[in-house]
């Protein structure tokens, strides 16, 4: 499926309501940018809520509260 949308002096544009329907993007989602080298590709960016467990084997409990501090100051 191919979209196109327009691009504001801003650098601002509408994702189209089939697409925020089908990712569940509504307003305040997140969004993650990213340069694929062929183009920009927007993803919905993980929240801390889908973060929980996810580095059980990676850090100390310590250490991930301090991550998910960090984290949740960035959400602000």
């Amino acid at each position: 499926m191919t979209e196109e949308v327009v691009v504001t002096r801003k650098g601002q544009t509408t994702v189209p309501v089939k697409l925020r329907r089908k990712y569940g993007i509504s307003e305040g989602t997140r969004l993650a940018v990213e340069d694929t080298g062929r183009g920009i590709l927007f993803k919905k960016a993980e929240s801390t809520l889908e973060l929980i467990g996810s580095g059980a084997k990676a850090a100390s409990v310590d250490e991930m509260k301090r991550i998910l501090d960090e984290l949740r100051a960035e959400e602000d």
